[in-house]
Order: structure tokens, then C-alpha cells, then sequence
């Protein structure tokens, strides 16, 4: 899963997650967990609403947030 920042003309940034980066063939991006930067909800989104499908044509930068890969430990037994 893939933490993203969506920019949209005359709106707030829009963070959220998806599975894959669009491809240059996709004319909609599919978000999860849509909300603002700071974690607030989005005001012209209903409160328990947790996928959107926003069209590429009106998305101007998309930035790709650094991912951190949890390190798992395990024990090993000689």
C-alpha cells in the first residue's frame, strides 16, 4: 500500500492510500482512506465514506510519500 498526496485545482491536498500507481493508460485513480494532510476530514466527503475514484484529468501532482517497511524479528534456535 502506497501512501499518496493529491494535488486538485482550487482544493486542499488530498492524502491517501492505493495499492498501485496509475499506469499511462488510467483515466481514474481508485483512493483509500481519503483525507487531508493534517488527518481531518475531507468536507465534501460523508464522514464514513473510505474509497473514492477520482479522475486523473482532475488531479495536477501526485506525490508519492516515502514508504517505511516494518523490520520483523524473529528468534532463531541453534
Amino acid at each position: 500500500m502506497l501512501t499518496l498526496i493529491l494535488h486538485i485545482p482550487n482544493e486542499e491536498p488530498i492524502a491517501c492510500e492505493v495499492d498501485d500507481l496509475p499506469g499511462p493508460q488510467d483515466t481514474m485513480l481508485i483512493v483509500k482512506n481519503p483525507r487531508r494532510r493534517d488527518g481531518k476530514d475531507i468536507h465534501y466527503l460523508e464522514p464514513e465514506v473510505t474509497t473514492v475514484i477520482i479522475p486523473l484529468s482532475r488531479v495536477t501532482i501526485i506525490e508519492v510519500m516515502p514508504t517505511t517497511e516494518e523490520e520483523i524479528i524473529g528468534f532463531v534456535r541453534d
